[in-house]
Order: C-alpha cells, then structure tokens, then sequence
C-alpha cells in the first residue's frame, strides 16, 4: 500500500500542478492585457509595466484558489482514466485494491488539497488582494472602493444609532466621501454629517473629518421641524469602526479571511443589519476548500470504466466540463439562496453534497457492475 500510494500521490500531484500551472498562465495573460491600457496612467504617469505585473502577479493566489476543484478534478480524472485504459487498475484491483481502500487513499490525498486550498484562499488571496488594491491605489491614484455606493456602515452609540457610508479609502488609510445618517431612539432621521475627507485617530476610537458639513433636525411641532447648518473645518467623531472593519466592508466578501468575514457578520447582527449575503458567504468560504475532496471522489468512477479504446483528451474534456458545472451551480445555489432567504450553511452545501452524492451512487453502481 505504501508504494501503491506514493505512485498514485505523485501521479496525481504533478498532474494536479500542471492543470493549475496551466490555467494559471492563462488567466496571467489575460489580466496582463487588461492591465496594459493603463500603463502611463495615474499623477505623473506613473503607473508603469512593472506596476502592472506585480498586479497580476498579485491576483494569482486568488485564481489558484477560484481554479483548484477544477484542477484537482482533471488531474485526478486523467490519472484514474489512464490507470483504467492501461489495465493498471483492474491489475491493482487483483492484487486486493478494494473499492473502499481506493475511495480512502483519494480521500487522504482530498484532504491535501483541502488544506492547501483553505490555507490560500483564507490567508494568501485576501492579503494578495488588499496589496493590489493599495498598489492600485498608490500608482493610478484610485482609492479603495466596493461599487458604487461604497460601503455601508451601523454604529449605535446609546439610544441612537447611525448608519455610515464610505465612498473610497486609500493606500494611506485615508477616507473620502464620508456620509453619517443619525437616528433618534424612534427611528427618526436626527442629523446628517458630510466630510470631504477623513481619517482615523492614532488610538482607534475616533474619525477625525475634514471639510465636514452637519444638518440637525429640530422638531418644532408634529409637523415643522427646524433644521441647523454648519461648516466645520475639522470634527472629532468618536466610534467603534475601525480601519480593518472598514477596508473589509470595502472588499468582495469572496476575497475576505474567514475569520474577517465572521466578525463583520457579528457586527452586522450586532447592529440589526441584513448579514443574509454575507453569511452565505462565510459558508462558501468554509465548504469550498472541502469541495476538493467532492472532486477526488467524482474522479473514482473513471477507474471502473472501460477505456482502452477512448481517447484521453475527451476524458480531460469531460472534467472540464464537470469542473465548470459544479462552481455554476455553487454561484448560483449562493444567489438563489440569497434571494429566498434561505438557510446559509444550506444554500452554500447543497451543490458540494449533490456532485458528492452523484458520484458515490456513480461508483456504487460501477462496483456492483463490474
């Protein structure tokens, strides 16, 4: 068993890396192309060629982490197809490789790919992201920015509460675009404050804004109300938002740490706040990694097929196909379940425990089959 797994391992692995290496390349040149119609942009024409491969080398741990199912999918597929077309299968098979020893040695080997592909996509893809962001930000002079609107923020201080919008933060930790919403205990728009810019306090605890205009509400009756204007220079506006929970509102939650992603949905709840999406998300990012081992095991039934006379190239093409099947139906599982609020955890494993339960009943039937 030992040199039986060591052949398997290393016939895997090396077919697994050269799929990634593969696709990997090809999303670099596309990236890079994109990236070029902006070369000589930015204050003084800054952005340069070197600019612009350091970005794209900084979006490949995101890509190796959105492409490894697939990947683990077709190398494991090539290498359990071509076992079957040699008759190495069938002879492993004779020499006492029952169906639950193979369907255990791939899962030890999933659980590899497990934990390589969390520890890319929880640590190396959004630390990767955020230096692009920043580098982005330094060179063409675009700030940090999640769509249009920016991010949307909730601060409750006592029986007010107050909802904060973030237009763009850059490199340097500075805010542009600030709007602060006040709401009286009733839920009654109390005050308004727009600032130009912004920043944050050495110790944490307050935004100190800049150019900042501030509209009070004063009811005068049940139905006039005195609103007072001002111009300020600079404010001091203590809260509890930080500069890591603000530059995580303005990312893609996909691009988020888990950990991160978990304490802004606490904060969200903490704060009365709709979490469903971001929830949703946090479930992707902790079943993702385990759909590697729903790929090892899709793979297995290959070696239980007759393929002396198939070409392997339409079995590669075939876990292709099935790669990009399964990451359809994991996005569209997550907006479907958004949409119908449905249960988080649910929406994110529904489409891992289909393929799963597939190819187990694929390989049950082949077992019996054969």
């Amino acid at each position: 068993m030992k040199t039986l797994r060591r052949m398997i391992y290393l016939d895997v692995l090396s077919k697994v890396g050269f799929a990634t290496l593969g696709f990997v390349g090809l999303f670099f040149f596309f990236d890079l192309v994109d990236e070029l119609k902006r070369i000589g942009q930015g204050p003084d024409n800054a952005y340069a060629m070197r600019h612009a491969m350091m970005y794209v080398v900084l979006q490949v741990p995101n890509h190796v982490y959105e492409l490894m199912p697939i990947t683990v999918l077709i190398g494991t597929i090539f290498v359990m197809a071509r076992l079957a077309q040699s008759s190495e299968f069938t002879i492993l098979r004779t020499s006492g490789l029952g169906p639950f020893k193979a369907l255990r040695l791939l899962l030890e080997l999933g659980l590899v790919f497990v934990a390589f592909t969390f520890v890319v996509g929880d640590y190396l893809s959004p630390a990767a992201s955020r230096q692009g962001q920043l580098l982005k930000a330094k060179y063409l002079g675009v700030a940090i920015s999640h769509g249009a609107s920016g991010a949307w923020l909730k601060e409750t201080q006592g029986a007010q509460s107050m909802v904060v919008n973030v237009a763009a933060m850059s490199n340097d930790g500075q805010l542009a675009g600030v709007r602060v919403f006040q709401f009286d205990a009733l839920g009654r728009l109390s005050g308004m404050m727009m600032a130009a810019q912004g920043s944050f306090s050495a110790d944490g605890s307050a935004w100190l804004l800049r150019s900042v205009r501030t509209d009070q509400f004063k009811p005068l009756d049940a139905s006039n109300q005195n609103i007072q204007r001002g111009l300020v220079d600079s404010l001091r506006w203590p809260n509890n938002l930080s500069e890591e929970m603000v530059s995580v509102a303005l990312l893609k939650p996909e691009r988020m740490a888990t950990l991160d992603l978990f304490n802004y949905i606490q904060h969200l709840n903490k704060n009365g706040q709709a979490s469903q999406r971001y929830e949703i998300d946090f479930w992707k990012k902790v079943f993702y990694p385990l759909s590697c081992l729903v790929m090892v095991v899709l793979s297995l039934p290959f070696a239980y097929l007759h393929l002396r006379n198939t070409n392997m190239n339409s079995m590669v093409f075939m876990g292709v196909i099935i790669g990009i099947s399964f990451i359809l139906f994991n996005n569209l599982f997550g907006f479907i379940g958004n949409l119908n609020a449905w249960s988080p955890w649910l929406a994110a494993a529904t489409p891992g425990l289909i393929y799963m339960s597939a190819s187990l009943l694929a390989f049950g039937w082949l077992v019996l089959r054969h």
